[in-house]
């Protein structure tokens, strides 16, 4: 059977996952329903976060079907996943056009030699222009120095959601027909490479499984992998050692089956290796050469995970111990590649992530498995080249209707960005910006507020450069209560005028914990649990009626955006606070003496 090795790659929310679960349904590889993003989180967020597998059977050809995510902060699963397959769906929203990721992802299928297949998605959107999105990404293709045979790429128009495409956008459709037929037409088969030659495999991504342990997923370039071979395992410096492969799993729609062999072409699971890992190569030849490595992106920021100690430790939580928190974040590090943990001191453990999502999304995983923790401010990595201090950069493109475009160009300004282009189109102004991952660091919340929840603001990181200088980015102090008990509606209502609360009435406080911010920028103890003066007299100030604002309820991440450099997110199964690291105003005033 011949086969083909397609990834469907894309900016953030342009319709990569809905087209491939078209495909899955259309071929019958997925009933109705089914969908690619199958985690919880994927679900909520309505965003992939790991990248999948798939494949259908089409006029007898099986196309494997690699679904990559379109955030930034999961880029590193993007640029792993293009160096097995053959071509890349680059789908584009024909409305929005080429955003900050399909230039990332773009940019890397072009350097690995692939051809592109555009899919204009979204071609029913009221505001849809197909032929303005067309023109931008050609545009794209050239100023990122495609080859004359790339840049000559073929477009399918398609509506994901309805599962329809077609070649012209006057022709009339039913399915997705006219995408299958062209993958059949330009994307290369997969391989023609000798059967009986020595193995070479070399994994992309990895899977974590309670009975077989880690297991690799790749593609097989020579030869066949067959349950039971012994195998060398080969880095890319050339270091060799021994396995043994237990289990061959090939992919059959979303599901995966054992198989008794894997021939060259195909992208399939193998189990037995413990500790295998991305990049290194699987051969039955002692002296065949490594396949070239695959490089991971560097993580750009670091927190410290600390065990909880706060007044209300242990109440919600099945795992609060460090010895519990080392052990998952060692469980996480089988898969999660784009992470990395320093576990040398003895009660911390420094973590370092690809952006504030990917640590989030790490952080709610967690809490849900019953795991209570706190976590420091993130902090971005700062290091030295040729004794040039380095800090991570990115490329930030803000949609925005125009009369918010001076505050978001004061706002960015502030916070170390320089604008680098600017378009307008009808009533909406296109930005785009370059300046420190720093500046960047908990103004998403702010930009939500300044633009009214009407801006679209989407960001990539671009690199390591010289360091930007001070920036002065929190305009706001903490109210900190400084008792302990329930929070009552009376002392709340005082409180808001002085800030943004983060608590509603009843919400259990202890001394030590932020219950919202001030807004002239200074911080404040306050007693949030102080309640109405009762007496027999009456006056005309007692039944006033309280009219409480609604809080800002802290999640994950915008508990990480506001937080302070003195302060503890505190995260457990249930709830999500903000604390002072020095619980009482005594220790506060000694740790700011001694600093």
């Amino acid at each position: 059977m011949e086969i083909r090795n397609i990834a469907i790659i894309a900016h953030v929310d342009h319709g990569k996952t809905t087209l491939t679960d078209a495909l899955l349904r259309q071929t019958g590889a997925a009933e109705e329903g089914v969908s690619m993003d199958s985690n919880t989180l994927e679900l909520e967020r309505g965003i992939t976060i790991y990248s999948k597998n798939a494949s259908v059977i089409y006029k007898g050809t099986k196309i494997n079907i690699v679904d990559t995510p379109g955030h930034a902060d999961f880029g590193s699963e993007v640029e792993r996943v293009l160096r097995s397959i053959d071509c890349v769906l680059l789908v584009v929203d024909a409305q929005e056009g080429p955003m900050p990721q399909t230039r990332f992802v773009l940019k890397k299928s072009l350097e690995l030699g692939l051809k592109p297949i555009v899919v204009l998605n979204k071609i029913d959107k009221p505001a849809a222009d197909p032929a303005r999105a067309e023109e931008a990404v050609l545009e794209l293709f050239l100023e990122l120095g495609a080859s004359d045979e790339q840049s000559d790429f073929k477009v399918v128009y398609a509506i994901g959601r309805q599962g329809i495409a077609k070649m012209k956008l006057e022709d009339e459709s039913k399915d997705l027909t006219p995408l299958l037929d062209a993958i059949l037409a330009y994307v290369p088969v997969a391989s023609t490479a000798d059967a009986s030659a020595p193995l070479r495999f070399q994994p992309f991504n990895l899977a974590y499984d309670n009975f077989l342990g880690r297991m690799a997923v790749g593609r097989v370039y020579e030869g066949k992998v067959i349950p039971g071979q012994q195998v060398f395992v080969k880095k890319p410096t050339g270091e060799t050692r021994n396995g043994k492969i237990t289990k061959v799993f090939s992919f059959k729609g979303l599901m995966r089956e054992e198989t008794p062999e894997a021939t060259p072409g195909d992208i399939v699971l193998v189990a037995g290796i413990p500790d295998i890992d991305i990049g290194e190569t699987i051969t039955t030849d002692q002296n065949a050469t490594p396949l070239p490595g695959i490089a991971v992106d560097e993580p750009t920021i670091g927190l410290n995970f600390l065990v909880n100690n706060s007044p209300f430790a242990g109440r919600e939580g099945k795992f609060v111990t460090s010895r519990q928190i080392r052990e998952r974040l060692e469980r996480e590090l089988e898969i999660n590649v784009g992470l990395r943990v320093d576990f040398s001191a003895a009660d911390s453990f420094r973590v370092y992530g690809r952006g504030e999502l990917h640590i989030a999304i790490l952080l709610e995983n967690m809490r849900r498995e019953g795991y209570e923790m706190q976590v420091s401010q993130p902090q971005v990595i700062i290091k030295e080249e040729d004794g040039v201090k380095m800090e991570p950069f990115e490329e930030v493109i803000v949609d925005t209707p125009s009369e918010f475009q001076g505050t978001i160009i004061e706002r960015l300004g502030l916070r170390g960005f320089v604008m680098s282009d600017m378009r307008t189109h009808d009533a909406t102004v296109r930005l785009s910006f370059e300046g420190p991952t720093r500046g960047l660091l908990g103004y998403r919340n702010q930009f939500v507020m300044d633009t009214r929840g009407e801006g679209i603001l989407s960001s990539r990181f671009v690199g390591f450069k010289p360091y930007a200088g001070e920036i002065r980015k929190r305009q706001v102090g903490s109210m900190i209560s400084m008792e302990s008990g329930k929070a009552l509606g009376f002392s709340l209502w005082n409180l808001q005028e002085r800030g943004v609360l983060y608590i509603s009435p009843a919400t259990e406080v202890y001394e030590g914990m932020v219950i919202g911010n001030t807004s002239k920028g200074e911080e404040m103890s306050v007693n949030p649990t102080k309640g109405k003066q009762l007496t027999n007299m009456r006056s005309k100030g007692s039944d006033e009626a309280i009219d409480l604002v609604p809080p800002f309820t802290l999640s994950i991440e915008r508990g990480l955006e506001v937080m302070s450099e003195d302060e503890y997110l505190e995260v457990t199964p249930l709830s999500v606070r903000l604390r002072k690291q020095q619980l009482t105003d005594i220790d506060r005033s000694r740790a700011r003496r001694n600093s």
